[in-house]
């Protein structure tokens, strides 16, 4: 696939719905599989972080104080970003935080989202977990700095989604695993993988 950015959110909670607000955001650029820049900041949102959400992420209020606003942050996001599409595991969570905290600062959330877990889940049902840090030890990938935190998680859903396209190109006959055949796949019904993926291979 070309260019597009893969991205993490950590947060106060699970909802904006519920008031929860992004912590921390980080966005790896890839062009193949190749990470081609980064962006990585805290956000200060106003919000308090529960100390259990500091026990699982390492981010305290005492790191938030001295953030950056989260409008400031989302617009440099924005742009970083441009008309790259996005992609993160478990999307539905990151999407609603991207979307979010758009909203807050004015801004448009037009992206579709490529969700590694659904991808995972359809191309590697044999695996014994398909959390981000389960299925990176699965493939023998490396781990990068530390979980829960938005850059490392980040990286490592790049390095998920090029051994997905590895593996639809060696394995599958795929030669070009676009964003179009990824959109498709991850809301595929499992039972209709392999016609989907043989379809593909033979175009």
């Amino acid at each position: 696939m070309s260019l597009c950015a893969v991205i993490d959110f950590e947060t106060t909670g699970l909802s904006p719905g519920n008031g929860d607000r992004a912590t921390e955001v980080a966005i790896v650029l890839v062009e193949g599989a190749r990470v081609v820049d980064r962006f990585q900041s805290l956000i200060n949102a106003g919000v308090r972080i529960p100390a259990f959400i500091t026990g699982l992420t390492g981010i305290s209020n005492a790191m938030i104080a001295s953030a950056p606003a989260a409008a400031q942050v989302m617009v440099e996001a924005s742009r970083f970003v441009g008309q790259a599409p996005l992609v993160a595991h478990n999307a539905a969570f990151d999407r609603r935080f991207w979307q979010a905290e758009l909203a807050h600062a004015g801004l448009a959330a037009p992206q579709p989202f490529i969700c590694t877990l659904l991808l995972a889940r359809r191309l590697y049902p044999q695996a014994p977990s398909h959390q981000l840090g389960a299925l990176v030890d699965y493939h023998g990938l490396p781990r990068t700095g530390q979980a829960h935190r938005a850059l490392a998680d980040a990286e490592m859903a790049a390095a998920l989604l090029a051994q997905i396209e590895q593996d639809l190109r060696t394995l599958h006959g795929v030669a070009r695993p676009d964003h179009a055949l990824l959109m498709a796949l991850q809301g595929c019904a499992k039972s209709s993988v392999e016609k989907l993926l043989a379809k593909h291979a033979c175009a």
